[in-house]
């Protein structure tokens, strides 16, 4: 097992390019270093320095290497997905100059609106929009092999048409895509993320890291809140204190003999601007521990 730990701008309250509630890409970076981890994600396109000679100086003078990029959108919409691959060649000239950069996290949109909750797309797909949405994931991983080679991998996510078990199996059986693994978002659609990766181990070469604490979502269900809601109430937590059985799903990735980025992606906005670096701390150092208690068992 050779598991790297990294984290992403999510961890500090980053879901836009630029946003009065966020944490300026300066500080999110000093502590991103500070808290000891080795990689980063870019994030939104546009918050972290996104010209290659000032993000190099800037990661380089961190001792942080950069693990990805992140495409979000409306995987339904034709349209929308030209956008999506516009921006994934934007994203790839930047991308291709860092080796440790390999992947480009791709995320459907909510089929709810954020921060209303309102019913904005179809919950469930039809057979024809199935086949829509797995040609629109096709399109984008098929352009960054070919013209890149670079692996897009699919990040389940809640509120999203890929989001349950069930979902996900469909996924993998319809494409070749692999995925990238969100312990908190999989345990969040009542999904087993240690089962899960013990069976699928073959298809999932990056993760997201976090968990859920479901007495949040208990009551964002009972109440209607949004998706953002729940977020800014902590549905998302930190590794050690929601439902994910993070020592035995660290124990599966040792069984299978992981080896890649697994990347703390804990859900927070908005955050203030004290309350992220203490948690990346304590979750870098509750990682460490439970890793070197799997190596050592």
């Amino acid at each position: 097992m050779n598991v790297k730990i990294g984290t992403a701008p999510d961890s500090w309250g980053v879901w836009f390019p630029q946003n009065e509630k966020q944490t300026p890409w300066e500080r999110c970076m000093n502590e991103m270093a500070e808290s000891g981890y080795e990689g980063i994600e870019l994030g939104p396109w546009g918050y972290l320095p996104n010209q290659y000679e000032q993000l190099r100086e800037q990661l380089e003078k961190r001792n942080l290497k950069l693990t990805a990029t992140t495409l979000v959108g409306d995987l339904m919409s034709d349209e929308k997905t030209d956008e999506m691959i516009t921006l994934l060649d934007e994203m790839a000239n930047l991308q291709l100059r860092f080796p440790t950069a390999k992947y480009v996290v791709l995320i459907d949109d909510c089929y709810t609106d954020l921060f209303t909750g309102e019913l904005i797309r179809p919950e469930v797909l039809n057979d024809e929009q199935w086949a829509q949405f797995i040609g629109n994931i096709n399109r984008i991983k098929n352009h960054a092999k070919a013209k890149y080679g670079l692996q897009v991998v699919f990040h389940p996510h809640a509120q999203s048409h890929i989001e349950t078990e069930e979902q996900i199996e469909r996924l993998l059986n319809d494409t070749d895509i692999d995925l990238c693994l969100d312990t908190g978002h999989h345990a969040y659609a009542d999904g087993d993320p240690v089962a899960f990766m013990r069976k699928h181990y073959a298809r999932i070469p990056y993760l997201h890291i976090k968990s859920c604490d479901l007495k949040v979502r208990e009551q964002m269900q009972k109440e209607g809140w949004s998706f953002a809601k729940a977020v800014s109430e902590d549905v998302m937590c930190e590794p050690e204190l929601g439902v994910v059985d993070m020592e035995a799903f660290f124990k599966v990735l040792q069984e299978v003999n992981f080896n890649g980025w697994a990347i703390v992606e804990q859900d927070m906005y908005p955050a203030p601007f004290d309350k992220p670096f203490p948690i990346a701390k304590r979750t870098k150092e509750y990682l460490d521990k439970i890793t070197k208690t799997v190596e050592v068992s």
